[in-house]
Order: C-alpha cells, then sequence, then structure tokens
C-alpha cells in the first residue's frame, strides 16, 4: 500500500490527526499480512519532522518538503506499482488520477473530511472523483453532502468514522489540576464549561458565540459559571470576542486558555464540568470523542458531522447551533442532573477505539 499525505507531523491539527492514525493502521495491516513493502509519502513535510514518531518506523516515511513536482512524479512511479494507493485529502486528487490513467488495476482510496469536499465539484474533478474505487467519508454528514450535491452513486462510499488516538493519556482519576484553578482564577465551586478549537477570524463556525450568550442567560440561576476557551487564536478573532465579552458583561466568566502543549489536555478535560462546541462544520469532531474518553457530558450542534461523533445523540446532546435556547436548555439540563449525561466508557470503546478502526479499514481495504 502507498498512502499519500499533505501533512501529518509539521501540523497539528485534525485531518494530521487522522492521517497519523490511518498511517499507523494502514502500516500494521501491511505487516500484518506478511508485506514489508508499505510507503507513505508526505507533500508538505521533511523527513526531519518524523524524527520521535511512535505512530509507524520512519523508514517507511518519506518528506517532499514542499517539492510539488517530486512529490507528484514519484507518488506516480510508486502508485503504478502499488496495489493499493489511499488518498488522505481531495487536493491529492490529480496525483491519484494519474495513477488511475497509467495503472488502471491500482485500487484507489480517497479520505473525505468536511468543507473542503461540502460542495457541487466542476465536471472534471466529478469524472476524477468518479475513478476512485471507494471514497471514505468520515461522517455519515459528508457522504450524504456529496452524493446530494454531485449526485455520486452511494455504493462507491463507506464511512469511516474518525477515532480516538491510541497515544491519548489515559484519564485522570484524581480531583481537578490545583494549579490549574490558580492560572485560570477558577474556585472549586465553578461550573466550568470549556470548548478546545482553534480561533480563527475565517472560521466562525465553531459555535461559542452562541455559547456566549447562553452564558450571559445562565448566570442568574447559575452564578458560580465559567467558560473556558482552549486553543490558539488569532488576534482579530481574539479582539471581536473581547469587545463581544465586554459588551455581554462576561470579563469575569470567560476565560481564554490560549494554546496548550499535548501533555495538559488530559487536566484541561478534567477541569471541564461540561464540554461544548456547537458547530455547523465539523467533518467529524474528534474533540468530542476525547471529551467523552475523558467522561465529561458533551454537547454538540446537529447540523454537521458532529451527529456521527455523539452516535446520533446517544453519547450526548446535540442542538441547534442557530438555537440559543436550545443551547441553554442543553446546558441547564446537565447543570440539573450531570450524572444522567455521563458516557459509557465500554460503549465509546466499541465505537471508536483505534483498534475498532483498524478493523474497520481492513475490512474495506479487504473489500477491493
Amino acid at each position: 500500500m502507498l498512502f499519500l499525505t499533505l501533512k501529518i507531523f509539521s501540523a497539528t491539527g485534525g485531518i494530521e490527526k487522522v492521517n497519523r492514525i490511518a498511517g499507523k493502521a494502514l502500516y500494521e495491516m501491511e505487516i500484518e499480512s506478511g508485506k514489508n513493502d508499505f510507503k507513505l509519502y508526505c507533500l508538505y513535510d521533511s523527513d526531519d519532522d518524523i524524527i520521535a514518531n511512535k505512530y509507524f518506523p520512519d523508514r517507511f516515511f518519506k518528506g517532499f518538503n514542499k517539492h510539488k513536482v517530486k512529490f507528484v512524479y514519484e507518488s506516480i512511479q510508486a502508485g503504478i506499482k502499488t496495489d493499493v494507493v489511499v488518498l488522505s485529502h481531495i487536493n491529492l486528487l490529480v496525483v491519484g488520477f494519474f495513477i488511475k490513467i497509467i495503472s488502471p488495476k491500482t485500487k484507489l482510496v480517497l479520505i473525505a473530511h468536511g468543507i473542503e469536499v461540502w460542495k457541487a465539484f466542476p465536471a472534471w474533478k466529478k469524472y476524477a472523483l468518479r475513478k476512485m474505487d471507494l471514497i471514505l467519508p468520515v461522517s455519515q454528514f459528508t457522504k450524504d453532502s456529496m452524493i446530494r450535491l454531485n449526485k455520486f452513486q452511494d455504493d462507491q462510499f463507506e464511512v469511516l468514522n474518525n477515532c480516538l488516538d491510541p497515544y491519548l493519556p489515559a484519564p485522570l482519576h484524581e480531583g481537578k489540576d490545583r494549579n490549574l484553578f490558580e492560572r485560570y482564577g477558577f474556585s472549586k465551586d465553578n461550573i466550568i464549561l470549556m470548548t478546545l478549537t482553534r480561533l480563527s477570524a475565517k472560521e466562525k463556525y465553531k459555535g461559542h458565540d452562541n455559547v456566549l450568550y447562553a452564558v450571559q442567560n445562565l448566570i442568574a440561576s447559575n452564578p458560580n459559571i465559567r467558560y473556558l476557551l482552549v486553543g490558539k487564536y488569532d488576534d482579530t478573532e481574539k479582539d471581536r470576542l473581547d469587545k463581544m465579552i465586554n459588551k455581554l458583561g462576561l470579563k469575569e466568566f470567560v476565560v481564554f486558555a490560549g494554546f496548550i502543549l499535548d501533555e495538559e489536555i488530559e487536566a484541561h478535560y478534567n477541569l471541564a464540568d461540561i464540554y461544548i462546541m456547537p458547530s455547523k462544520k465539523e467533518g467529524f469532531g474528534i474533540v468530542f470523542i476525547e471529551a467523552l474518553y475523558y467522561g465529561k457530558p458533551v454537547i454538540a450542534g446537529n447540523k454537521d458531522g458532529s451527529v456521527d461523533a455523539l452516535c446520533n445523540g446517544r453519547f450526548g446532546l446535540l442542538v441547534n447551533p442557530d438555537d440559543q435556547q436550545d443551547i441553554i436548555n442543553a446546558v441547564q439540563k446537565i447543570i440539573n442532573n450531570k450524572q444522567h449525561y455521563l458516557p459509557d466508557h465500554e460503549l465509546l470503546m466499541q465505537k471508536f477505539s483505534y483498534t475498532s478502526y483498524k478493523n474497520n479499514l481492513k475490512n474495506i481495504i479487504n473489500s477491493l
């Protein structure tokens, strides 16, 4: 197998996380089948980016350090000699198309994530997509969107939900971290809502604006409520949110954590009482299943791939992300009876563990 990616170790976003996990699964599947010729090519990473990687041995990885012509040429040369080529992103479609034209017997698989495929494609791209032997949308929403907008055949698709990173630190069972209380000015009496996401002026679909309005409305009955926004932010978005927070009178109720290190993630999830992100454009939403893994009640939007992450409401509350009252009601429900909304860890692992993901991917690849 050949796995073609854009970025995998040089960035920390959701798609990069999917690539690392998929790469690990594909590598292990190849080894378990008795073969030793798995390859992973990455356009933007360099070979140095794989240092200290734990997902697969570095001898199977080749980074092209943004040299596009070399990446395309070597990917096509390797692809036409390969049984199965997996494309990690639709931006690699042209490379896959040329592989298929030269070597029709090579099986092509495309992983489809979110907004990059929620559109009507031009004729040439539809033609190239129909050359894929299989498209793996990460959620039912992504599958439905691609079929509805482009009239693709249903049998060309197989939903493959994302999964938990196998190296995610184990849940903490002790109390909340006192150092974080001091860092953010919280007390043990606070009810802490948390959102973990990148805050960008170009991506205003995460739902944090409506969470701020919800917090403002909930203060009267829950004066100890606090909202913790975790993740890197750009200056434009931070300035906009600061003005909004001041206007709503929420300065003492909202805290920006900013970027945090990976080793602090579990402590931040442990700090939260509710994870909330009523987004409208999540392809899947790995943060939701991470929050569930750490035992947190979750509130997500009902208009995107978040529905898959919450298993159609089985693992948490789905709300209309445009309905502030719906969000307020969901938060209040959990505050009133938090125990009722705690996730079932065993069911979660059955659905979203790495082992389940790898088995599902193996069955899909074998079906080709």
